[in-house]
């Protein structure tokens, strides 16, 4: 059976800029497929065991016609200018928006922070 909705929780940050924790492949496409035209994930690259390889993602995406930005930050050590680049990044990036992090708390914190 194929699945064709979001098994994951999506939370809306502002309007048309939404959030969760990690995503795979198929979420890409499922996000894709309900209108979401840019992500950025702000995870390092292979983080954890079993987490996608971001250009997988970012491979899927562009496959979609979605704009992917890998925006890595390290949790616990985001500066100033870390900051202001990712509210510039998103700023720049077309509507709506889904930031992802595989602790969903490290992508609203950033968000938090660049608003």
């Amino acid at each position: 059976m194929q699945q064709d909705y979001l098994q994951i929780r999506v939370m809306e940050l502002a309007h048309q800029v939404f959030v969760s924790g990690q995503l795979f492949e198929h979420d890409v496409r499922l996000l894709a497929k309900q209108g979401c035209r840019s992500i950025v994930c702000t995870e390092p690259d292979s983080d954890s065991p079993g987490q996608p390889k971001v250009a997988d993602l970012a491979a899927v995406a562009e496959d979609e016609g979605v704009d992917f930005v890998h925006f890595p930050v390290e949790p616990g050590r985001v500066t100033a200018d870390d900051v202001k680049a990712f509210a510039a990044t998103c700023d720049g990036l077309k509507r709506p928006l889904h930031v992802f992090s595989r602790s969903v708390a490290h992508a609203i914190k950033l968000w938090e922070m660049s608003e």
